[in-house]
């Protein structure tokens, strides 16, 4: 049968699921060591216990002194002694008046000494005295010198919850000396794949199947969002199956996720076995590729179902349930960041749904568009850099100014 309901939006699908998840967030906590942490969400707001810098300290290798001594030495032409070497790790002693000290990147400033003059700056003179600098630049105080708390506040709130953890976030929270980080618990997602032409790589592909190229894709998605994945195969294309199926997978976790058997076919299961076993609060977009997208719930455990075209499943999962999985985490910004490129392609046809162009960036700026467009073809996600988010009813000519959302903001 026929679906007679109007399509819902991309902007109206996507608020349905960022409110299911806004309202059932995420509560289990747990301290996980820093260095374990990365792709974690963070579950409560950290402030410093510490500045950083917290000691005054070099920023270049050269010769630390007191701007006064320097103006002094410049003006009679006097070169200064240099008293004493200071490593970084190793505090030097107090500067003796009208003495300069080697120092190197990250060194402690000695009390006394207000500024560092680089190295290329300076003149080393060596004699049976000892060894001398003279100046060819006249420093001022704080030149070079980086402050107690320049870059980190003591009590300043450094991450705030929430935040997923990359290689920036895990550095800053190590450079105040937190061994340990509040995170969120992964979720625990469910998959599976509906479709007798399903095989796995490594088997015989007999007449008329396919490769499951789906199952590869969606863990390794599911994995980097750092999630637990229970992958639990490919299903067969029977009702009581794909029923069995969900009701055991929706029982175990949090999240169920199908791809395929989502369309309106005889052999789509999908959406009975959901309303028989749950509730299906949303069916079908208004989006290219990637119609028949599903979202509903099923005990406690919330289900997507994908299309089953690869890159149908591959946008709908960046453009949906990427940003719904964060959102239930505690990810509040979960829009992928855009922006205005240059169409260097011609798209002289219209639709009437939301189109997703994969298209890759050139030399010059501009953007090219994969040569096939089509639903299956996986290549082109391969090939291209990122989106076209092209709004429905919408040609596009050289040089019109088009939205383009890169994979690195959506992966």
């Amino acid at each position: 049968m026929k679906n007679s309901s109007p399509l819902l939006s991309v902007n109206e699908a996507l608020s349905i699921m960022l409110e299911a998840a806004t309202h059932a967030p995420m509560t289990h906590t747990a301290q996980l060591p820093t260095l374990l942490a990365n792709n974690r969400i963070l579950a409560s707001s950290i402030s410093a216990p510490m500045n950083v810098p917290s000691i005054e300290n070099s920023q270049m290798d050269g010769y630390a002194l007191n701007a006064l001594d320097a103006q002094n030495s410049i003006e009679t032409n006097q070169p200064l002694p240099v008293s004493q070497r200071i490593a970084a790790g190793h505090p030097g002693k107090p500067l003796q008046a009208g003495t300069a000290a080697r120092i190197f990147t990250g060194a402690p400033m000695p009390h006394g000494a207000d500024c560092v003059v680089m190295q290329e700056q300076c003149e080393l003179i060596e004699n049976a005295d000892g060894k001398f600098i003279k100046l060819n630049h006249l420093p001022k105080a704080g030149e070079w010198v980086r402050h107690i708390g320049e870059d980190i506040r003591r009590g300043s709130v450094i991450l705030k919850a929430g935040t997923r953890l990359r290689a920036q976030e895990l550095g800053l929270a190590a450079s105040v000396g937190l061994a340990t980080l509040p995170i969120k618990r992964p979720l625990k997602v469910a998959i599976f794949f509906t479709g007798d032409e399903l095989a796995m790589p490594g088997d015989p592909l007999p007449p008329g199947a396919i490769y499951n190229s789906n199952r590869f894709l969606i863990n390794s998605l599911l994995e980097n969002l750092g999630c637990e994945v229970h992958d639990f195969g490919i299903v067969p294309d029977s009702l009581g199956a794909t029923r069995s199926t969900l009701k055991q997978a929706a029982f175990e976790n949090d999240v169920v996720i199908t791809s395929g058997g989502a369309s309106v076919g005889e052999e789509d299961h999908i959406k009975p076995a959901v309303e028989a076993e749950g509730k299906l609060n949303m069916w079908q977009i208004s989006v290219k590729p990637g119609k028949p997208l599903a979202f509903g719930q099923v005990g406690r455990a919330f289900f997507v179902g994908l299309p089953g075209n690869p890159v149908s499943s591959f946008v709908t999962f960046l453009l949906f349930v990427r940003p719904f999985l964060l959102r239930l985490q505690g990810v509040v910004d979960v829009a992928p960041k855009s922006f205005q490129v240059r169409a260097d392609f011609t798209w002289a046809k219209a639709d009437k749904r939301n189109e997703f162009l994969r298209a890759k960036l050139n030399a010059d700026g501009g953007l090219e568009l994969f040569p096939s467009q089509g639903s299956a073809v996986l290549s082109s996600t391969v090939w291209g850099d990122g989106l076209v988010d092209n709004p429905a009813g919408q040609t596009i000519q050289p040089g019109d100014m088009v939205k383009f959302i890169p994979f690195s903001e959506l992966i």
